[in-house]
């Protein structure tokens, strides 16, 4: 099934761990706590996308119940797909996953001519990765001075793969734009 969407409201991100207090710690968060955690997220998402933007959340939405899948998704602008990370399998049955305006494991999109896959694993092949397909991933939680168990598979990575994850991208969604340039910025210098 292919999609096509228009680049100007259009955002990414992944990895949010709403409500996940060991991400903190695992990850080097720079917050105290989960509550700072959620609270920075929400703002930094509500600052960037508008009501009517649309935001693709690639998997690890939030711990917990259909309580606090609620509550997060009460208060977050924009229409969301959900491409379903390994955290957010455990949850599927409680309800919430008509909040969303489509829930997959992995989708294709297309913005103007450009073809994007969207799943929550970084992939070594996928189709179109020779071309110019774009695969957008969170999963791996890039970051500064990243130690993290998949650091150094990442070097494999093609110059057309980006991490939209939250650690990766200062905790804020990032636009269409934001990635165009990234990845342009990425092929230019051929990969890393």
């Amino acid at each position: 099934m292919n999609y096509k969407f228009d680049g100007s409201n259009l955002f990414f991100t992944s990895d949010t761990h709403f409500y996940h207090g060991n991400i903190i710690r695992f990850c080097n968060r720079p917050f105290k706590n989960v509550e700072m955690m959620n609270e920075t997220i929400i703002s930094n998402w509500n600052n960037t996308v508008g009501q009517d933007g649309i935001v693709f959340h690639l998997g690890d939405f939030c711990l917990g119940g259909s309580a606090e899948w609620s509550k997060i998704l009460d208060r977050l602008n924009g229409k969301i797909y959900l491409i379903m990370g390994n955290h957010d399998l455990k949850n599927i049955r409680q309800g919430y996953i008509n909040r969303f305006e489509h829930v997959a494991m992995q989708m294709h999109i297309e913005v103007g001519k450009q073809k994007i896959y969207l799943n929550h694993y970084p992939f070594l092949c996928f189709d179109g990765g020779y071309k110019d397909v774009w695969q957008l991933f969170g999963h791996v939680h890039t970051r500064q001075n990243n130690t993290g168990i998949d650091a150094a598979r990442l070097q494999y990575l093609y110059p057309t793969q980006y991490d939209v994850g939250v650690d990766n991208n200062n905790f804020t969604p990032v636009s269409f734009e934001q990635v165009k340039r990234i990845i342009t910025k990425q092929i230019e210098k051929g990969g890393q």
